[in-house]
């Protein structure tokens, strides 16, 4: 996502909130733009989760991405 990307999501939202509104392809790039940011955000989330490490009990080092899902539930 690009500081431009960013500051065109801003002014859309801005321009959203007055009396003149956004037109329908104002719109649809302002859905466009949002959808590609919480999908960048969520990229970037899942990679620093997947970078985190576990100090089990015996002293021994786990990577949380070799966890399986069905044990992550119950941490």
């Amino acid at each position: 996502m690009t500081d431009e990307k960013i500051k065109r999501i801003n002014e859309l939202a801005h321009k959203s909130k007055t009396p003149e509104g956004l037109t329908d392809e104002e719109k649809k790039e302002q859905a466009i733009l949002r959808r590609e940011f919480i999908d960048s955000v969520k990229g970037n989330l899942v990679s620093q989760l997947n970078n985190i490490n576990i100090q089990e009990k015996d002293g021994s080092i786990t990577h949380v991405k070799d966890i399986p899902l069905k044990k992550k539930k119950q941490l």
